[in-house]
């Protein structure tokens, strides 16, 4: 994959058996030397979700990024513009909570 632009979904599991949300979100992921490079927006306007996005984030940035094929990717979410967008780079630390 040299480009992914499309919606995909960011959930944020309390652990393997309970998601806690789950958020649409519009990415654009490209390759990168090393690795890949992903930015993104929620797909939501809505105040309301800006803000259990926004808590979430605070508690753990650590969520899983799943694409419409099921595939899926534990990611770490940095929040800019109020929350509204973010940019996303591979989790790397202890095993995520599920993917």
């Amino acid at each position: 994959m040299d480009h992914f632009e499309g919606r995909c979904w960011l959930a944020w599991w309390a652990n393997s058996s309970t998601l806690l949300d789950c958020v649409e979100v519009a990415v654009v992921v490209a390759a990168v030397t090393g690795g890949w490079d992903a930015d993104g927006s929620l797909v939501s306007e809505s105040d309301e979700d800006r803000e259990a996005f926004a808590s979430l984030c605070e508690i753990d940035p650590v969520f899983t990024l799943r694409f419409e094929d099921e595939s899926a990717v534990a990611v770490t979410v940095h929040p800019t513009d109020g929350h509204r967008r973010f940019g996303l780079t591979e989790y790397t630390g202890e095993p995520p909570r599920i993917l």
